[in-house]
């Protein structure tokens, strides 16, 4: 087995998470307590206890979902120590735990990078109208052409045939309007705080910059593939400027996907809460296999 991990992103999280893990695994305990001991609030008993819509929030969301993706891969590790992937990649606020299990940053400094995040795209979201909606199923030129037309962005390439797109509310609706003219049947607006991933993020990309300048950061100890390039970055500096650009930019999932099976994968292993990931991944390459670390079961289930 050839395994690259993947982590979670926004929109995966559910009330509960993590518990069973920390209950079972001493190592996914210890994130949890280091979590609480840094932040103002508790993660665990957000994970743990909810409610469902302060786990919604943004603000609460990020941070809850960066520690336990990080949670089930210090239960992964702990199993199977001699684990080493051939590269690692997450999807938007998932690519900071990739970053952690890359050596790039610590847990700690990770989570307050996570939470600055969300902090800043929170207030974002409340200084606009934003609206975000998937398309399933149509052609990436027609499409990106639309929302060039609409004054829009694509926000996601999550997989052939998953397009997100994102901007302000009424413009997203105008897009949602010229794609059906032209044939999309399969539109589906999202149900989320603002315009992820588009134009209407870029201020608080510019004010992440200075948290990240002053984050302590390593070069990668295995390759690490950024959302907003598809590319594997080894110099620090290329990779705080992808992670500045990340918040308004394309989230490329699909090439983050496909490079490390170039590389050489022939597994994902899904680390966080849901499986997204791995689903997406039925749709871009089949004969990949795919496995989720989500609990204590599918831990237990699990073997190299």
């Amino acid at each position: 087995m050839k395994a690259f991990f993947a982590f979670s992103g926004q929109g995966a999280q559910a009330v509960g998470m993590g518990k069973d893990l920390c209950a079972a695994n001493s190592a996914a305990a210890e994130i949890f307590a280091i979590a609480d001991k840094t932040l103002s609030w508790s993660v665990s008993d957000v994970c743990f206890n909810g409610p469902e819509d302060k786990l919604t929030e943004s603000r609460f969301c990020q941070p809850a979902i960066y520690t336990m993706s990080c949670a089930a891969l210090a239960a992964f590790k702990q199993k199977f120590p001699q684990a080493a992937p051939v590269g690692c990649a997450g999807l938007s606020l998932g690519e900071y735990a990739a970053m952690f299990a890359a050596g790039v940053f610590s847990f700690e400094d990770g989570l307050k990078l996570i939470t600055r995040r969300a902090e800043l795209m929170d207030a974002a979201c409340r200084e606009t109208d934003g609206g975000m909606a998937s398309v399933l199923g149509g052609e990436e030129g027609i499409i990106s052409d639309v929302c060039k037309a609409c004054d829009i962005d694509v926000a996601n390439f999550n997989s052939p045939g998953q397009i997100v797109i994102s901007g302000q509310k009424e413009k997203v609706e105008a897009a949602v309007a010229m794609l059906k003219e032209k044939g999309l049947r399969k539109i589906f607006p999202l149900k989320v705080a603002g315009a992820f991933h588009s134009r209407l993020m870029a201020g608080a990309g510019e004010q992440l910059k200075p948290v990240l300048d002053n984050t302590r950061m390593n070069s990668p100890v295995v390759p690490v593939f950024q959302n907003f390039t598809a590319e594997s970055v080894a110099a620090v500096a290329e990779i705080r400027s992808n992670l500045v650009s990340q918040v308004a930019g394309s989230v490329r999932w699909e090439g983050c996907v496909r490079q490390m099976i170039a590389a050489g994968g022939d597994t994902m292993i899904e680390f966080g809460p849901g499986s997204v990931l791995t689903g997406l991944l039925k749709r871009t390459d089949s004969n990949i296999a795919a496995f989720n670390i989500n609990s204590a079961e599918s831990l237990n289930a699990f073997s190299l």
